[in-house]
């Protein structure tokens, strides 16, 4: 309505995707800053943003069954660990030292690690609809350390603690995505990569949670007993939530180490699965948006802490020092979790709400 761009006259707009001139102008400025950031920033920090882009995969699957079904999961690094071994398996040598089959093509092994790791994900979901809360969390739990063990032990897949495997082969349409090439250097490819695919799951994700799925999600986690008697099935959107958030969750193993290029066991540890509550909590539970804030944020301070040993000399990259930047980075996700939740519950999303807020009604802000 011409003088009132913000006020809905049907019930279509008000469920539209990006149903304001703002958020279209400002989805569509960052879409544009992000395109030309390949062009704008070194290498190593356009890697360190393609990774915050596949941790945000990750981070949107943890908080779908976390933020929107409100099932409390401390096993995520479990699913991540189920989605990078099936990608490097499928596209690893056959005639190296551990499993392979030589497929390639990222689509294929991508979408194949999603897909395995959604079907863990149903095996553990019937336990999510006799268990709620604390009970839920704990069960999840106990999958990383079994997890730790079986990979652990299982060498011919996973080359074996210490000693690890390479990650999956980025292919696409022919192209080796973790080479250079005549056009772009390979962060830059693989930055643009992911960053379209955060775009997919991102759209898929958000519009998953404006459907009627996402409505029944919204209302298992706000009170199951309630949504049941509404007639919502729990045991089917239980496990459904389940099964999205672990496909999300191998997608993104998947990838996630395709950019460091090597792992092993020792990389899907508890400390993991934290990074990943962190990312949720931090960015903001219950929003697509505030988990990608959440994972950029998570992802990039390690950049932050391995410059505070130049500045205070307490703190050390090695472990001559009172305490070490990696220390200090495990205690810094506690404490932030711990602020945020008790100073704002919505995470970074929710400043950025009332931020927006403010300037939408300023001078009138009260």
């Amino acid at each position: 309505m011409k003088g009132r761009p913000e006020l809905y006259t049907s019930y279509r707009q008000d469920m539209g995707f990006l149903n304001t001139r703002p958020k279209r102008a400002w989805t569509g400025g960052l879409v544009v800053l992000a395109l030309l950031m390949p062009f704008m920033i070194t290498d190593d920090l356009l890697q360190l943003l393609a990774t915050g882009f596949v941790a945000a995969i990750g981070a949107i699957g943890l908080n779908i069954v976390t933020g929107f079904a409100g099932q409390v999961s401390l096993g995520h690094a479990f699913f991540l660990a189920i989605g990078a071994y099936t990608g490097a398996a499928l596209s690893g040598s056959e005639t190296g030292r551990v499993i392979g089959f030589g497929i390639t093509s990222l689509p294929i092994w991508m979408l194949a690690s999603g897909l395995v790791a959604a079907f863990f994900g149903v095996l553990v979901a019937p336990v999510a609809v006799r268990l709620r809360g604390l009970y839920l969390a704990i069960v999840t739990l106990g999958l990383v350390f079994l997890g730790e063990h079986v990979f652990r032990e299982w060498t011919s897949l996973t080359g074996g603690p210490g000693v690890g495997r390479p990650a999956a082969v980025p292919e696409l349409f022919g192209v080796r995505l973790d080479r250079d090439n005549a056009l772009f250097t390979a962060p830059q490819q693989l930055y643009l990569v992911m960053f379209l695919l955060l775009v997919i799951f991102g759209v898929l994700a958000r519009n998953l949670v404006r459907s009627r799925v996402g409505r029944a999600f919204a209302a298992v986690r706000d009170r199951d007993l309630a949504a049941s008697v509404i007639g919502v099935d729990l045991t089917k959107y239980k496990v459904l939530a389940f099964a999205i958030s672990s496909f999300y969750a191998g997608v993104a193993g998947s990838l996630l180490f395709v950019m460091n290029g090597f792992f092993d066991p020792g990389s899907f540890s508890l400390l993991l699965s934290v990074q990943y509550i962190a990312m949720v909590l931090i960015g903001g539970a219950g929003t697509i948006s505030g988990a990608i804030m959440g994972a950029l944020f998570i992802t990039l301070l390690p950049r932050i802490t391995r410059e505070l040993p130049a500045v205070l000399p307490f703190i050390s990259g090695d472990a001559t020092g009172v305490i070490t930047v990696f220390q200090l980075e495990a205690v810094l996700y506690g404490v932030l979790i711990i602020v945020f939740l008790i100073v704002e519950p919505r995470g970074l999303f929710g400043i950025w709400v009332r931020v927006r807020n403010y300037w939408r009604t300023w001078p009138f802000s009260y």
